[in-house]
């Protein structure tokens, strides 16, 4: 049996309806997007990228086409966004300044390590990546915006750049792969 890090009683099931994995204890029927209490967040993690994130699509594991890259980001919409709405805000009126505020706020709570990009994501993004924290999967070239294929390309796994402009609003972006 593979070791997935959670509870005795849990294990990862994937929603058909939001094509996500969430979090299931056979014994309580409980069900839950975010990891139960007393989890081993690295060995969940690491199950999470072998068995969860189309790894087995591909033979030898690497769960990438030639070229393609894995960002999470984290977006702060304003009011000239291409669409100033998002699942926090029904109508976003902030404005690119304000955004670019929130999300240098943002920016420096990760790189103090107070918090992941991808755990602030969960709850700041306006982007419904959001539930996924901010991950965008896999792309290759010509399939992001010009404004961010450009600075996702040039980090290196690890790497969060810094305030990226595009015409979906302000983002830091994460290369995870």
């Amino acid at each position: 049996m593979v070791n997935t890090g959670l509870p005795a009683g849990w294990e990862v099931r994937h929603s058909n309806s939001k094509n996500l994995p969430y979090y299931f204890n056979s014994m309580t029927r409980e069900s839950r997007w975010e990891p139960p209490e007393d989890t081993d967040l690295e060995t969940l993690k690491a199950y999470m990228a072998k068995y969860h994130s189309g790894a087995a699509a591909y033979p030898d594991g690497s769960n990438q086409d030639d070229g393609k890259i894995r960002c999470s980001h984290l977006l702060v919409k304003h009011r000239d966004s291409r669409r100033p709405s998002s699942w926090r805000e029904a109508d976003i009126t902030r404005s690119k300044e304000e955004a670019r505020e929130i999300l240098r706020g943002h920016q420096e709570r990760i790189l103090e390590g107070e918090i992941r990009l991808g755990d602030l994501a969960t709850s700041e993004s306006d982007c419904s990546s959001a539930r996924k924290k901010g991950d965008l999967g896999f792309f290759g070239r010509g399939e992001m915006q010009k404004e961010f294929e450009e600075p996702a390309f040039a980090l290196q796994p690890g790497e969060i750049s810094d305030i990226v402009d595009s015409p979906s609003g302000l983002h830091l972006i994460e290369r995870v792969q």
